[in-house]
């Protein structure tokens, strides 16, 4: 499918801007950019049909694991990428590629359907369209519109802000795919409102909450050679966001020494309305002293939406082959990321790199998702991988969702010693036309058939429904996925892969291990042997302070792994092995009741 479109906008600014197209574009500054930035800010200039103020409802901003209509990419810089993108989600959504001309589309479906660095043919480009609209670069999540819905699931808009870089094709294509999806646009262009941030460092929670490096402030601060118009205070960008995209928390962390281009998706995304995934150098390397204090800072300061705290998981950020990581005194490499990866309805696709550091990462993401389809693509292959460019596969691609959502919001429920009392759980339900049923489906074995329990609407104005999971003994684990049906008889389950993805949760058999048991110990340590980033899983039946290091087999200190609290039930903790001599080690832990238990480590 194919359909052209003049972008009139694109014309005007073309006239008033000298710039030459380029495929290869950085994701930063190209060189000259930045001196171009202020010329190119005060000749911006609203078309006769965009809508250049606030929505008169309110609205809310779409998280990324929501159900998706299509996944727009442009075609232009990494084919290999791009079309490994393609065929990793064509199958769950649309897929709009943006095609500068005629050309570019043949080009784009020559190389589907060929054999090539991308991969084997495409059995066929069902599901694929291209979009005749004028681009610059490849690097459609920093300038592609937001999907925004009127009165949480309601009217579906898209809203786009200035892009923070001098390229106006790049800056007006939204108005091409939104005037091709049929979607009402609002863009971000005239003061007062005049609000220029990259998609790159926005994450949101779908529920008011967003999350961006300090970049926003100083792109837009007063008196910024780069910053449009007068430029706008903190409290007028918190007012835009509220206004426009429904973000009434909106939390900013500490802009990163290291990466060049402090883009929050290069080491943060949300996974749930209540999980962030946060990327972790090793102890003391790069910027992870300045993440794990952001970190901190958002714990200390915020909670999720259920007013309990954010649930963290820390995933590993590889080092070049040679063992360097970003920033000159540590190697200068790369900035290699896991958390650049995007959901696709049934699939989440992230980046891989090498499969010491990938296993790690898959053993994560299958964790925290499970049956979901995890689909990992190569970033640091080939010449110009890139990873090179300071970005990945979050970076290229872009989210439009669905009309009409039927929205589930769901805290999942977490491991528990409880064996008495039922599962009591909840969800906010909410579809245009209302809502018939809501249930949940859960059981204890994966073989077994799922049993349905009907929620009940216990809170009306907050379309809040609710029901328990029967109690069940010590050494259960409990798989869960809620279904909704709205009156107009759409449907859809909560992780949307469900049945075969579900949540799952643990009954932890606490009598038995107190009275026979340590109340801490090993659940796994892998790869072992080990040659780079290593988990090591730690069960707790309580809460319980613990210290866990690493010695010789002569019992002399090597490393401080963690010292702290931990929670009942799995704790994450990570050690990067390729700083260790070969050998045989040993992995303690030390609760505070005194308790020890040891496991052998072999590094290679």
């Amino acid at each position: 499918m194919m359909r052209k479109i003049t972008l009139a906008a694109a014309c005007l600014l073309m006239t008033t801007i000298a710039f030459t197209q380029d495929r290869g574009l950085p994701k930063g500054f190209a060189p000259g950019e930045r001196e171009m930035m202020r010329e190119y800010l005060q000749n911006l200039n609203a078309g006769p049909r965009d809508i250049t103020d606030p929505p008169t409802i309110p609205v809310r901003t779409m998280a990324e694991w929501e159900e998706l209509q299509s996944l727009t990419i442009a075609w232009a810089s990494y084919p290999r990428i791009l079309k490994q993108i393609v065929a990793a989600s064509k199958n769950d959504v649309e897929i709009l590629i943006l095609c500068n001309n005629q050309e570019t589309v043949s080009n784009a479906q020559s190389y589907l359907l060929s054999n090539n660095a991308g991969g084997p043919p495409l059995p066929d480009l069902e599901n694929v369209t291209f979009l005749e609209v004028p681009y610059n670069s490849v690097w459609i999540r920093d300038y592609g519109g937001n999907t925004v819905y009127g009165n949480d699931v309601d009217s579906l808009m898209m809203v786009d802000w200035i892009y923070n870089r001098p390229r106006p094709l790049d800056d007006a294509s939204p108005v091409g795919v939104a005037e091709h999806k049929g979607i009402p646009l609002i863009r971000t262009l005239l003061p007062p409102y005049d609000l220029v941030n990259t998609g790159g460092n926005f994450h949101v929670d779908g529920r008011g909450t967003a999350w961006s490096s300090e970049l926003v402030v100083e792109e837009n601060e007063p008196g910024n050679p780069w910053s449009s118009g007068n430029g706008l205070t903190e409290e007028q960008i918190d007012e835009i966001k509220a206004d426009f995209m429904g973000i009434d928390r909106y939390i900013k962390m500490t802009a990163l020494q290291y990466d060049n281009i402090n883009h929050i998706d290069m080491h943060f995304r949300p996974m749930d309305e209540e999980t962030l995934l946060v990327g972790e150098f090793p102890e003391g390397i790069s910027d992870g002293p300045q993440i794990n204090a952001n970190i901190e800072y958002v714990l200390s300061n915020y909670n999720s939406v259920w007013g309990t705290p954010y649930r963290v998981h820390r995933i590993p950020m590889p080092s070049s082959a040679s063992g360097g990581y970003p920033g000159w005194i540590f190697g200068n490499a790369w900035y290699r990321t896991y958390t650049n990866s995007f959901f696709t309805n049934n699939t989440y696709v992230m980046p891989v790199y090498r499969e010491e550091f990938d296993t790690t990462a898959f053993r994560i993401i299958e964790e925290l998702l499970p049956g979901y389809n995890i689909v990992g693509i190569d970033c640091d292959d080939g010449n110009n991988p890139i990873i090179a460019a300071s970005g990945a596969i979050h970076c290229i691609t872009k989210e439009i969702g669905v009309n009409e959502p039927l929205l589930i919001s769901h805290q999942r429920l977490r491991d528990t010693d409880e064996t008495e009392e039922d599962y009591a759980l909840s969800a906010m339900v909410k579809h245009k036309s209302g809502i018939a049923s809501v249930s949940v489906f859960w059981k204890t074995d994966l073989e077994d058939d799922y049993e349905e329990i009907f929620l009940d609407l216990t809170d009306p104005a907050e379309n809040i429904w609710s029901a328990a999971i029967p109690a069940q003994p010590g050494g259960t684990t409990v798989y869960y996925y809620i279904h909704a049906e709205a009156n107009n008889g759409k449907t859809i389950n909560r992780p949307i892969p469900a049945p075969q993805a579900y949540f799952p949760f643990k009954v932890m058999a606490i009598t038995s291990v107190l009275e026979n048991e340590m109340k801490t110990g090993f659940s796994e340590v892998f790869p072992n042997p080990a040659s780079a980033i290593t988990y090591i899983g730690v069960n707790s039946v309580a809460t319980i302070d613990a210290h866990i290091f690493l010695t010789d087999m002569h019992g002399r200190m090597v490393q401080d792994i963690y010292q702290g609290g931990l929670v009942v039930g799995e704790n994450k903790f990570f050690l990067d092995a390729s700083n260790l001599s070969a050998g045989m080690y040993l992995i303690v832990i030390r609760n505070g009741l005194g308790e020890m238990e040891t496991k052998r480590l072999v590094v290679r």
